[in-house]
């Protein structure tokens, strides 16, 4: 088994590791659309991952932020992913996505939406994201 400073895992590998993708040809295809980059540049799927890197993955409507603390290549159960990884997404991003969420969950239940919601909706619409 090799130590934590041998290890060189690929990003693609890495990013399926801590459960960010839920399969590694996701986390691939992610990379070669240019969804992924490491210390603000575009990361191929071969590109290595290093302790303290700063991994952007734009998940629309968002891009996420990740810094590296554990360099991994396995799966690994859920629990132990905090070890290898800190999310620090701002929370104006994180915001977004839960506006959305709540504008779309009412869009989801096949009813009017209320006037709150209409609303909801509406503001969605102006600021491009929906």
């Amino acid at each position: 088994m090799r130590s934590q400073k041998e290890l060189n895992p690929r990003i693609d590998k890495w990013l399926y590791a801590v459960r960010i993708f839920k399969t590694r040809t996701i986390a691939a295809n992610a990379c070669k659309k240019g969804k992924v980059r490491i210390n603000g540049i575009d990361a191929k799927s071969s590109h290595s991952v290093k302790v303290g890197d700063v991994i952007e993955v734009q998940n629309p409507p968002i891009t996420r932020t990740y810094n590296v603390m554990g360099l991994a290549e396995k799966r690994m159960s859920a629990k132990v992913v905090p070890d290898f990884m800190e999310e620090v997404t701002p929370p104006q991003e994180l915001k977004k996505l839960k506006m959305i969420r709540s504008a779309s969950f009412s869009m989801v239940q096949w009813k009017r939406p209320t006037k709150k919601e209409r609303r909801a909706i509406e503001k969605l619409k102006k600021r491009g994201m929906l």
